[in-house]
């Protein structure tokens, strides 16, 4: 058996939640530049993972997939990353993420 890691405990990160939400968005761009990231400084590019956005949402795989119009094969495709997610769907859940009042208005309206 592999020795713990620092933050890790029989194979589940610990998430110092304090820590996290105290982080500045100046703080995780020095952080990215220090890391040797700093090709993703550009925070609007960003998007949340399909799974994270879900969950968040407090949505099944089901009504998500219903929701933005796409096969549920498809969904769960993005969500277990068998798929790269198209820009297009960056750009989707990016939307989503931040803006998930005016997206749904937008989608009740078309």
């Amino acid at each position: 058996m592999a020795p713990k890691t620092f933050g890790q405990t029989m194979g589940q990160a610990r998430v110092d939640r304090a820590r996290l939400a105290a982080t500045t968005e100046a703080d995780i761009e020095r952080q990215a530049r220090e890391d040797g990231t700093d090709g993703i400084t550009d925070l609007s590019r960003v998007y949340p993972a399909p799974g994270t956005l879900r969950r968040h949402l407090k949505l099944t795989q089901p009504a998500m997939a219903d929701l933005i119009g796409v096969p549920l094969g498809t969904w769960r495709n993005w969500e277990q990353g068998r798929v790269s997610l198209d820009p297009a769907v960056q750009t989707l859940l990016r939307i989503m993420w931040r803006e998930f009042k005016a997206f749904r208005r937008t989608m009740a309206a078309a």
